[in-house]
């Protein structure tokens, strides 16, 4: 396997999504084993993800690879795999989500807000019991959950479309530099981009935030 780039170089790194059914062994599971078993892609993720100056994010298939990379990940230990959602569908629309307090470097001055982001996954229920998810919750590692129109964490379909205990839909290591959600904020970037936004929002979507946020941290 020739390399033809190597992670010392970068300082972020973004998974994506896009692939839904196309992993037979699972969610993210081969483009992950991509990584595990392959001795010298293996070392090259353990040095990027050991490294205080970067970040990572993982949206939709990219969060259900990089969560199997959990055993690479400083403070990811207890990071959930993502199963078949409960309606045993593919589902894509327009959900509320509640951004939590957490330390991630993404989502930083986000907390508390309430706003639509578009979903579109076939496995996306994070496969953690009440209880791990209080856990995470204590160590500041939920960031994201499905909320219903009162603003309180929803496992009721379809407002959460996978029925992932708690709401949970986002995820972070525990010094908030790796960031996993299933939600897809890249499609929500401009406010032209939403199904219905406030008319004061005029140019950019409330997760372009994200990315600016991404470039603050470059600096």
């Amino acid at each position: 396997m020739s390399v033809r780039f190597d992670l010392r170089y970068a300082d972020g790194l973004v998974t994506c999504g896009g692939v839904s059914y196309g992993d037979v062994l699972g969610a993210g599971s081969g483009w992950a084993n991509s990584i595990l078993f392959h001795d010298e892609l293996r070392m090259q993720f353990v040095r990027f993800f050991a490294r205080p100056e970067t970040f990572s994010l993982g949206v939709c298939n990219g969060c259900q690879m990089m969560a199997q990379l959990k055993d690479l990940i400083p403070g990811a230990d207890n990071f959930p795999r993502f199963i078949h959602n409960k309606s045993a569908r593919f589902e894509a629309r327009t959900v509320n989500v509640k951004v939590e307090r957490t330390k991630s470097v993404l989502l930083k001055g986000m907390q508390d807000s309430i706003l639509p982001i578009a979903v579109a996954h076939g496995e996306g229920l994070a496969s953690l019991s009440i209880d791990e998810v209080q856990a995470m919750a204590n160590h500041g590692q939920i960031a994201l959950r499905y909320v219903d129109s009162h603003g309180n964490p929803t496992e009721h379909y379809p407002l959460n479309p996978n029925g992932s205990v708690g709401g949970v839909t986002g995820i972070c290591s525990t010094d908030g530099r790796v960031t996993l959600m299933m939600p897809h904020p890249e499609r929500n970037l401009r406010a032209i981009n939403h199904s219905w936004k406030p008319e004061a929002w005029t140019g950019d979507g409330a997760w372009m935030r994200m990315f600016r946020n991404a470039r603050a941290w470059l600096r």
